[in-house]
């Protein structure tokens, strides 16, 4: 995972939010083909891959069979093809889940991750931007379409509303490329892992490694506010948990925003050590996980007890805090 803790200038912030910024950054690719490519993986994912239909694009996770998160993953589909990008720390544990799961003469998962590259565009001028270059584009939020990139295929897919991205493409490193200069001369900025990580929290979407660790339930993590789980869809591994949870309960602790008062605080860069408590007097109700700062100004997400509610005034890693609700708004672009 790259740092948890962020800074941006206005500048960047301002561009990341009402611009479009492209970013090439490191993912794990999967391609899963095979008569039962579609079937096998239904029964892997929260989400559902069968309602949306052919040339879709879905967010999900795949889970242990307790229920915790291994890893999240956005699943592109193509006919009986399903292209799966996962982040880079869920790698392993896809591998071994595909080795596991998946039996040979009914789906294959290769592993084309170095071969296949990723490219997200960011920001609300992203799908103008997508249309301006001319490249080709979905007809709505949450689908996929194929379009030739110096004579490869690329999946080119428009995100879901909530989305911390406005589309992706995905294919061989030499179509993408020139796909990306394309989207560089119809307006997009330039940007880095930062600026995705940052559109990430200021869309209050989990992370692997930040926000989602090994024993994380998908509601903990919104899972039901982005669209992440179905409850409709049937089995899947990990599905009853999930689904007690839903009908039956609660989880103890959510994933909210945190709006500091005053100076930002200062946290140490390797993860979750000591220092990042929530507190409600001398009593300890979550974690800070993620921390975006702008001039000075700061806001973050965090692991909170329910109890903890949108308003709840907290101290945050030794700082004054206001608990908030996610996405987060406009608190930094003023």
């Amino acid at each position: 995972m790259p740092e948890l803790d962020l800074s941006l200038d206005r500048r960047r912030l301002v561009a990341l939010r009402h611009g479009a910024v492209l970013v090439v950054s490191p993912a794990a690719v999967f391609r899963i083909a095979g008569s039962g490519a579609l079937a096998c993986i239904q029964g892997l994912l929260t989400n559902d891959l069968l309602a949306p239909g052919d040339g879709s694009l879905v967010y999900g996770a795949m889970l242990t069979p307790k229920g915790m998160i291994e890893t999240d993953a956005w699943v592109l589909r193509r006919g009986d093809t399903l292209t799966m990008i996962v982040p880079c720390e869920g790698r392993a544990r896809a591998q071994e889940i595909f080795a596991r799961a998946l039996p040979p003469r009914l789906a294959r998962a290769t592993d084309l991750t170095g071969e296949l590259r990723v490219a997200w565009l960011l920001g609300e001028r992203g799908f103008q931007t997508l249309a301006k270059s001319g490249i080709g584009a979905p007809e709505g939020a949450g689908r996929v379409v194929e379009v030739a990139g110096n004579g490869d295929p690329v999946l080119v897919a428009l995100a879901p509303e909530a989305a911390p991205f406005a589309a992706l493409l995905v294919g061989p490193v030499p179509a993408v490329e020139p796909l990306g200069g394309r989207l560089t001369a119809a307006g997009a900025g330039p940007g880095d892992e930062l600026d995705r990580q940052a559109a990430r929290i200021l869309a209050g979407w989990p992370g692997l490694g930040a926000e989602i660790e090994d024993r994380t339930l998908p509601q903990e993590v919104r899972y039901d506010e982005i669209g992440g789980v179905s409850y409709t869809k049937g089995c899947y591994t990990g599905q009853e948990t999930v689904a007690r949870v839903h009908f039956r309960g609660h989880t103890n602790r959510e994933l909210r925003g945190l709006r500091w008062l005053g100076a930002a605080p200062v946290l140490g860069s390797n993860g979750l050590d000591s220092g990042r408590e929530v507190r409600i007097g001398d009593r300890e109700v979550g974690t800070v996980r993620s921390t975006l700062t702008v001039d000075g100004r700061a806001m973050g997400l965090a692991l909170i007890r329910r109890e903890a509610a949108v308003g709840a005034k907290v101290v945050a890693a030794g700082q004054p805090a206001t608990v908030t609700a996610l996405p987060f708004g406009d608190e930094l672009d003023a």
